[in-house]
């Protein structure tokens, strides 16, 4: 099976999930499609606590769009959340949930090469494209000047939401917001001119990939469901195995971009935080950084650190 754009940016790219949420544009609106019956109990958290020398790190792994019938969260989490003294994500609240976010990705989203989406695309993506926009009131001359890894994030964000899904419920937004109420300091690990270059970064031929990936898939629903399940059920080798590995195979630069080096660029900064006189910080990040050889708990494993799995709903399971 392969996992594709949708699941994975949920679990991937939190930065692209604000910014567009945020911006109302050329999509349709979306209205949510019939609520699904109320889950058993609170999502089994992606949950590790790493031991360091006088620091210690939880690092929970966070899907960016979720459901209010997500909450409320495990005991685990909470606890987690409660000995925190301080908390980091992938990015600064102040940049998560600035008003000005939104604008600067479009501003970076914007063609400036006199060319226009339908000059960039071929006839069937372009008419694929215009039946999406028909079917949802779209305009379809607003996307013109937009670049093709834009407008693929787009329609997948409103085909999440037509689904239930809501960024404004992702577990960063949830965790910021209770961290503001809580009085505790929160930080990112990069800025958002970051996450939006990598995506900016993409070459031709990946953001037509993503472009056809994301009408492809419009209006079908199983794979996100499957994803947010195995997130909800902390199913870690589904989630390694079915959207790291085919992400790794399908789009192999843009996984090194976007998993790899910035995994490698996030572990000193982590590594600080363990240090003597550190306290303890809770980490959330999308679920798949912290996942496979090239996540974040194997690195700092093999960098020495006694890392396990706080998980009471799946003790078997722990130090996975």
């Amino acid at each position: 099976m392969s996992v594709r754009l949708r699941a994975r940016l949920a679990a991937w790219c939190g930065g692209a999930m604000i910014c567009l949420a945020l911006w109302g544009g050329a999509m349709a609106p979306a209205r949510a499609r019939g609520a699904d019956r109320a889950p058993a109990g609170p999502p089994v958290p992606l949950l590790w606590k790493v031991d360091g020398k006088g620091g210690t790190l939880y690092l929970l792994g966070s899907f960016h769009v979720l459901k209010p019938s997500d909450y409320p969260l495990s005991p685990d989490v909470m606890q987690a959340f409660a000995k925190a003294d301080r908390l980091l994500f992938e990015l600064p609240p102040s940049d998560a949930q600035s008003p000005q976010l939104a604008s600067r990705m479009l501003q970076v989203a914007r063609r400036t090469d006199g060319r226009t989406l339908q000059d960039v695309l071929d006839a069937k993506t372009w008419q694929a494209l215009g039946a999406y926009a028909r079917k949802y009131g779209m305009s379809i001359d607003a996307l013109q000047s937009l670049k093709p890894w834009f407008v693929a994030l787009s329609v997948s964000l409103a085909e999440m939401t037509r689904q239930g899904m809501d960024p404004n419920a992702g577990l960063d937004h949830y965790l910021m917001d209770q961290a503001q109420v809580r009085g505790k300091p929160a930080d990112g690990l990069e800025r958002a001119e970051e996450q939006i270059a990598l995506l900016d970064g993409m070459s031709p031929t990946e953001q037509h990939q993503l472009l056809e990936e994301a009408l492809d898939e419009a209006d079908t629903t199983d794979q996100l469901r499957r994803l947010h399940a195995a997130w909800r059920a902390g199913d870690v080798h589904t989630l390694s195995t079915q959207m790291a590995e085919d992400m790794r195979r399908q789009y192999p630069a843009l996984y090194q971009d976007i998993n790899v080096e910035r995994n490698a660029r996030w572990v000193p900064r982590l590594e600080k935080q363990l240090g003597k006189g550190s306290g303890t910080t809770l980490v959330v990040v999308g679920a798949l950084h912290l996942l496979g050889n090239d996540g974040v708990v194997e690195r700092l494993r093999a960098r020495g650190y006694h890392v396990e799995r706080i998980c009471s709903a799946c003790a078997q399971q722990a130090g996975h």
